[in-house]
């Protein structure tokens, strides 16, 4: 009986500690219509920002001050034909860490004559699930049953820009262009799109980041400390960061 005593007490032990940690505390996240727990609360974000400095969504611009936005979602110019984001934001968010990693990413390129343009980082969940309504295609959109790196702030869609004429580098297609002729692996380019986008991959490579196949434009930070699906808007983003 003592042992079982002790054992139970082990085991709901462990489970007070586990739902206490940062990321995981069920009380703080509500489970979507896809099956995920989705943090959709300023205060519990600001509660877990306070236990954990590293889940900090960080503007991009203020790390690195150079980096040019065009965030499409914010505006009609996207393959949904309709502004995912309102207000339209004027600035987007990354992780920490995340945030530092494509600081150095700018840095490196800045010492070329080049930096970056970003089409979208941080993306609230509520968007994930609207773009899978219409696209239901898992190499172009998230399945919001596994949900996205944008939506944890740890994925970026960018592109290189030349600091001199401010034009981008030819990539061979627009960003969210769903062909194969988007996808890394599709060789029957010119040489210099090939190499505009060998140069974009590695670096962000050598920062952390990982391409997926699909989109050249898609680079991605490893989970590796389980960060939250956030379903926030970017006007309270804003206003915590200030």
């Amino acid at each position: 009986m003592y042992k079982i005593a002790l054992n139970r007490y082990i085991f709901l032990l462990a489970v007070l500690i586990f739902f206490h940690l940062p990321g995981v505390d069920a009380q703080v996240l509500d489970t979507s219509a896809y099956g995920v727990p989705v943090m959709r609360q300023v205060v519990d974000y600001h509660k877990l920002v306070q236990t954990d400095s590293f889940r900090r969504m960080v503007e991009l611009r203020s790390l690195a001050p150079g980096i040019r936005y065009d965030l499409r979602y914010g505006t009609v110019n996207n393959f949904m034909h309709t502004q995912m984001y309102r207000p339209a934001p004027r600035v987007t968010y990354l992780r920490l860490a995340a945030a530092r990693a494509l600081a150095g990413v700018q840095k490196e390129l800045n010492a070329k004559g080049y930096g970056l343009k970003i089409f979208d980082a941080y993306r609230p969940y509520s968007v994930t699930v609207a773009f899978w309504e219409l696209v239901k295609d898992e190499r172009y959109v998230a399945n919001p049953s596994k949900s996205s790196g944008h939506n944890r702030g740890l994925a970026v869609d960018c592109t290189i820009i030349d600091l001199a004429t401010g034009r981008e580098l030819d990539m061979g297609t627009g960003f969210d262009n769903f062909t194969d002729t988007a996808h890394h692996t599709f060789e029957a380019l010119p040489k210099a799109v090939l190499g505009n986008r060998k140069l974009l991959r590695e670096t962000m490579e050598r920062s952390g980041f990982t391409a997926i196949k699909t989109e050249w434009w898609h680079y991605f930070r490893e989970n590796d400390r389980g960060y939250e699906v956030l379903d926030l808007p970017f006007g309270k983003l804003r206003q915590i960061g200030k």
